[in-house]
């Protein structure tokens, strides 16, 4: 009996220990999940990415993009417009003859100085002297008649009739005489103004009839040029105006000449203004038909504000650059005019001294945003590569320390039992 009772307080000791053990096992975990209100705001603040220290509060980081500057330049201008013409001498004439007839002499040789009214060729004049030798002999004696006529009127032996008639006979005379004397006269072919004579096409002996052509003569002491421009020039081009000529048979040389005259129509063709410049030849080098390079000075400007081409931010039809005042860009509609090796004049918009951006307007996505400028050429890049992020700084961002290999199964530890033994060799 007393054997019994002890197992029986033994299996209820037991029973009150599992009892015991099973609700200690299921409380322990939920006292450990269990959160006491204010628990949150009781937390240690997290570290930011970079592990420096907390997140930045208030909205968004700021934004500072790397820009290249340069400040707006003050330069001579010239605004011209170019063009391709040809020369030609200032007087130009195909020497023909007005009669036909056989050429007795030839006074000049080919390319020679004349003077105005110098004899280049004789035709046969023998024909033609005769003829206004009978018209001088037929003159004669239509005035002797007429003499006598008026004499025998005035003693009223003749009618007035008769005296007209002689009078009219007279004068058919001497019309003759003159037609003779003309014809003669075009046997001797002369100079029409000073000039260089070309090469003859004719010799000694030829028979010629009228309009044949003869020779060659031109003054070359001035010359003209017409240059073909296009025709939106038609209203800025005028008269007095400088052109600047370059001769590809003459490298090196340069020919200034005047606008001395515009052509009355625009070619319908080639939408073409012709314009006409004149230049003094005193060396005789330019010459008839040479192809010429001219560039006509339109305006000049002595300070005109420029800046490089890539300053300029078409958009549209309308021409923008960033201007950078107090660290910040501000994007000004500008008005550009004349382009020249690479720069750009403002023709209104900015003023001298102003700053504007020349690299990183792209990233540039609103105005008034805040830049840094960085160096040119290589600097640029890594300004702009540094500055082109979300979060970028406005000073020096801090150095981030390198990452820390997390240890895993593959890592072998440095060193102790657990390394593998060294091969030997």
């Amino acid at each position: 009996m007393k054997r019994l009772s002890t197992i029986v307080i033994a299996v209820a000791a037991l029973g009150a220990a599992g009892w015991w053990g099973y609700h200690s096992q299921r409380a322990a975990p939920r006292a450990a999940l269990e959160i006491t209100p204010g628990a949150a705001a009781k937390a240690p603040p997290a570290a930011g990415p970079s592990g420096a220290g907390p997140a930045a509060s208030g909205g968004a980081p700021r934004q500072v993009v790397g820009v290249e500057v340069i400040p707006v330049e003050v330069m001579a201008l010239t605004d011209d417009v170019s063009g391709v013409g040809t020369v030609s001498a200032n007087e130009s004439v195909v020497i023909k003859p007005e009669i036909a007839g056989r050429i007795t002499r030839i006074a000049v040789g080919d390319g020679a100085q004349v003077a105005k009214g110098a004899v280049l060729i004789e035709l046969d004049r023998s024909v033609l002297a005769a003829q206004a030798a009978q018209a001088r002999a037929e003159l004669a004696l239509s005035r002797t008649s007429y003499d006598r006529t008026v004499d025998l009127a005035k003693r009223n032996f003749v009618s007035a009739s008769a005296r007209d008639q002689a009078q009219a006979n007279l004068q058919v005379q001497q019309a003759k005489l003159q037609l003779a004397e003309a014809q003669l006269d075009k046997a001797t072919i002369r100079a029409p103004f000073a000039g260089v004579l070309g090469l003859r096409k004719v010799s000694t002996g030829d028979y010629v009839r009228e309009g044949n052509e003869l020779i060659v003569l031109e003054d070359i002491s001035t010359m003209k040029v017409d240059l073909r421009l296009p025709e939106r020039y038609a209203g800025r081009v005028q008269k007095g105006q400088t052109m600047q000529l370059a001769v590809e048979s003459l490298p090196g040389r340069t020919f200034v000449a005047t606008v001395d005259a515009l052509d009355a129509q625009i070619d319908a063709e080639g939408r073409a203004l012709v314009a006409r410049g004149r230049l003094t030849n005193p060396d005789r080098v330019l010459r008839s038909g040479m192809f010429v390079k001219s560039r006509v000075v339109l305006k000049e400007k002595p300070k005109a504000l420029v800046v490089p081409e890539e300053a300029i931010l078409p958009i549209g039809t309308e021409s923008f650059v960033f201007r950078v005042e107090d660290g910040k860009a501000r994007r000004i509609a500008v008005t550009t005019g004349i382009r020249r090796d690479g720069k750009v004049e403002i023709v209104s918009g900015l003023e001298p001294g102003a700053t504007v951006v020349t690299a990183g307007q792209l990233r540039l996505t609103r105005d008034g945003m805040e830049v840094r400028v960085v160096a040119g050429n290589g600097g640029a890049a890594g300004g702009g590569a540094n500055a082109g992020g979300t979060n970028a700084g406005s000073g020096p961002s801090s150095p981030t320390p390198a990452p820390t290999p997390a240890a895993g199964p593959s890592a072998p530890p440095a060193g102790g039992a657990g390394s593998a033994p060294a091969k030997r060799g």
